[in-house]
């Protein structure tokens, strides 16, 4: 009797658990800047390395769902979703799936926004973004 109890308790366990995993959900993908941190004193050549977690790195030029590629933009916004992100001086694209790179400021405060873009160089909009800012000596 006792090892029939067990064995019911066991499996009931065993069911309770597997509801529980099927239940939780996913985290969101996101993005990060690992390095610099938030608020940190820099120099003028600043090495950024960046993050993604929940999708899968991809270089620019064709479009693979759940991919992408890395955006840094200096002292703007997000990109909203579906917007081309445009190619300038303030906008550094990472196109060929690089996890860092060295971006050259002028001293003072400056916000840099890291944006999360597939293929087409497209935003994932503010959910895949993240933004710091640094102080440049």
């Amino acid at each position: 009797m006792k090892i029939k109890q067990s064995l019911a308790r066991f499996a009931l366990v065993g069911v309770v658990s597997g509801l529980l995993a099927c239940s939780a959900e996913e985290p969101a993908p996101h993005v990060s800047i690992v390095q610099p941190l938030d608020g940190a004193t820099v120099g003028r050549a600043v090495k950024v390395v960046m993050a993604v977690d929940g999708m899968k790195l991809h270089e620019a030029g064709e479009i693979i769902p759940g991919t992408g590629h890395f955006d840094l933009i200096v002292d703007g916004s997000y990109a909203p979703m579906g917007e081309m992100i445009v190619d300038d001086r303030e906008h550094h694209h990472f196109e060929k799936g690089e996890t860092e790179g060295t971006i050259h400021l002028l001293p003072g405060d400056h916000v840099l926004t890291l944006q999360f873009a597939n293929g087409h160089d497209k935003s994932y909009g503010h959910a895949l973004g993240h933004s710091i800012t640094v102080h440049v000596k």
